[in-house]
């Protein structure tokens, strides 16, 4: 399921997904940065640029990205592991990007047969009515895309 919600410019995008796997089995891929560029699409050129060190994240941890959101565009991205539950949960905020705020919770729940994984994204674009726009026109739907390939991606590797 993806849906999307806009509340005076402040747009929210939901993402849940089930996959018959482990909670923990599922937390150990999703919380290692270098899985990140698995799960994204490889025309988004996306390259984790900072040190993973032992490669699971960890709260107050700083990632560093080059992404390109759109063709010829490449951008430097800044998150930071805000809070982080071992095996439950974990919040990334943009520092530095693309987006004027990105606010990112991943949770993941224990269900029968396996696990629910949601996502709650908040996100406001820049640039005022041309950030508007382009959401409308662009960013809604490359975001759809870049869920929907990480929904993929992760049934081809947990079963769907």
């Amino acid at each position: 399921m993806i849906e999307f919600y806009n509340h005076s410019g402040v747009h929210t995008l939901r993402v849940s997904q089930f996959l018959p796997v482990e909670r923990s089995d599922l937390w150990e891929f999703l919380c290692q940065p270098g899985n990140l560029s698995e799960i994204t699409p490889s025309e988004m050129g996306f390259r984790v640029t900072s040190p993973v060190n032992s490669g699971v994240m960890y709260s107050g941890q700083i990632i560093t990205y080059k992404v390109m959101p759109f063709k010829g565009i490449r951008v430097n991205w800044v998150t930071e592991i805000s809070h982080l539950r071992e095996g439950w949960y974990f919040v990334d905020e943009q520092r530095f990007g693309p987006y004027r705020f990105w606010h990112h919770k991943h949770f993941l729940e224990e269900v029968e047969g396996g696990t629910c994984m949601s996502d709650l994204v908040t996100y406001k674009m820049p640039l005022g009515w041309i950030g508007r726009i382009m959401n409308l026109l662009l960013v809604r739907r490359k975001l759809r895309q870049i869920f929907e390939y990480r929904q993929r991606v992760l049934e081809d590797r947990f079963g769907g």
